[in-house]
């Protein structure tokens, strides 16, 4: 088969990168469109995985986003419709349900986030929807069209890539008493749809800390880059060109994040982890806290943080949902090489 992915944010490209070499192991033929949205771009060279930029991110003006939705559509219509595709894959991509279904060919959405609008007309246009187990499913529930073409795979979209690292962890480290704690941070997606919390709150955060400790920010954007980048954080690492997962791994003892799939990931491999997101929480990050893999404290301030690493002793890490992830990942896998030969 002929197989397109379109990786339009940058967490996708861990998910896929491992599938895609497989399905290349495999014979099948992968074609891969990407989005200048966050590291994506960067990230995808880093990795050296070939792929053509198509379109634009259209910031977090509703407005343009609604009438820059039928324009990358369009643009990738008109890339794809002479390459002969047989199918198409995609996590929280918008754009490309409606462009397999303009190309007349069957396409796989997955998402995890089930308070994105996106996923309205994705879920109509996809030929078969993967979704965490845990998903809350109930406002689609009345749609019998889009239930019988649903699946739900095991655990969280982060196991799918993170399974492989399961025989190599083994709990984070107390670096408290002999070394200095390093502090990864991630801001705020300031840019998503679903994402309407303040911007740049946790300043003061930074500020408190960064005199005590190694502080580390990951910027998602160039904004967010140019921001941190002040006078007024001088002395506080911030990282001017994307980070692998394992290059953060390795360094962090403690990771702050925003929202997003790096705060999961880092809970995940045991590293202890405080997710900040000013939203109403995804049901997948309820389940990491229900599995107390990760806190959650909106309002974290220098006093909280302080006590919290003051508090930190060693575990062991939960491997639960990295097992989870290599059935997933087979899932995954199975469902699309059981598409050769299919149209619709």
């Amino acid at each position: 088969m002929k197989i397109w992915f379109d990786i339009s944010n940058s967490p996708h490209i861990n998910m896929f990168q491992e599938l895609i070499k497989q399905l290349e192991k495999n014979g099948h033929d992968v074609i891969i469109t990407s989005r200048p949205l966050a590291n994506t771009v960067d990230l995808l060279n880093r990795a050296g995985m070939k792929h053509t930029t198509i379109g634009k991110h259209y910031g977090k003006n509703i407005l343009l986003k609604i009438m820059g939705y039928p324009i990358r559509v369009f643009e990738l219509w008109k890339f794809l419709k002479q390459k002969n595709i047989d199918l198409a894959i995609s996590q929280s991509s918008f754009h490309s349900p409606i462009t397999a279904y303009l190309l007349k060919i069957p396409s796989i959405y997955t998402n995890d986030n089930e308070h994105a609008l996106g996923n309205i007309p994705s879920f109509y246009f996809a030929t078969k929807i993967m979704i965490p187990e845990n998903f809350k499913i109930d406002n689609i529930s009345k749609y019998k069209n889009i239930i019988n073409k649903t699946i739900k795979y095991p655990g969280i979209k982060e196991g799918i890539y993170l399974w492989k690292k399961a025989d190599s962890i083994n709990g984070n480290d107390d670096e408290n008493k002999n070394n200095k704690i390093k502090i990864y941070i991630r801001p705020e997606p300031q840019t998503a749809q679903y994402y309407n919390g303040e911007k740049n709150f946790m300043d003061d955060l930074i500020l408190g800390l960064k005199d005590e400790y190694t502080v580390t920010i990951l910027p998602r954007n160039e904004s967010q880059l140019t921001h941190y980048s002040n006078i007024l954080f001088k002395n506080i690492n911030v990282s001017n060109t994307p980070l692998s997962f394992d290059e953060i791994a390795k360094d962090c003892s403690i990771f702050v994040g925003a929202g997003g799939s790096m705060t999961r990931e880092m809970a995940m491999i045991g590293i202890p982890t405080i997710s900040v997101y000013q939203e109403e929480l995804l049901e997948v990050d309820k389940l990491l806290l229900s599995k107390n893999m990760m806190i959650h404290e909106p309002k974290l301030d220098t006093q909280k943080m302080k006590h919290y690493i003051n508090t930190l002793t060693n575990r062991s890490s939960n491997l639960e949902l990295m097992h989870k992830g290599k059935d997933a990942y087979e899932l995954f896998l199975s469902e699309i090489e059981n598409f050769e030969n299919k149209k619709i």
